[in-house]
């Protein structure tokens, strides 16, 4: 299933991280001082609204589509074939350079070294 995250949907994981962040934010508020101890409650209601409008007004129908088939096409059969030709005559390239200039070098004796 291309929607799902950890095998649920992905509104399950949004409604989990809001609430998540809602704790989170409430315990920093609830330590501080002052009128700010306050802002847990409209924190709460946000998170509360948020995951009452992803549980009511779904994006996507409760019943999956049809299948339908699908049809493969290979656009770039054209490009891959003169890729592979380019890279397989830079390849022969490469192998008949090698011979007269590696396995065709003269190897010379070295001096004995006498004392």
């Amino acid at each position: 299933m291309a929607g799902t995250v950890l095998d649920v949907g992905t509104g399950v994981v949004v409604i989990a991280v809001v609430w998540i962040a809602a704790l989170v934010m409430g315990l920093m508020l609830l330590r501080a001082s002052g009128t700010a101890r306050l802002g847990v409650i409209p924190l709460f209601l946000l998170a509360l609204t948020i995951t009452l409008v992803l549980v009511f007004f779904p994006r996507s129908p409760e019943t999956p589509v049809p299948f339908k088939d699908i049809e493969i096409v290979d656009t770039l059969f054209i490009g891959r074939y003169v890729l592979l030709a380019v890279t397989a005559a830079v390849f022969m390239f490469g192998i008949f350079m090698l011979v007269p200039f590696h396995l065709l070098e003269p190897v010379y004796a070295k001096e004995l070294k006498t004392h």
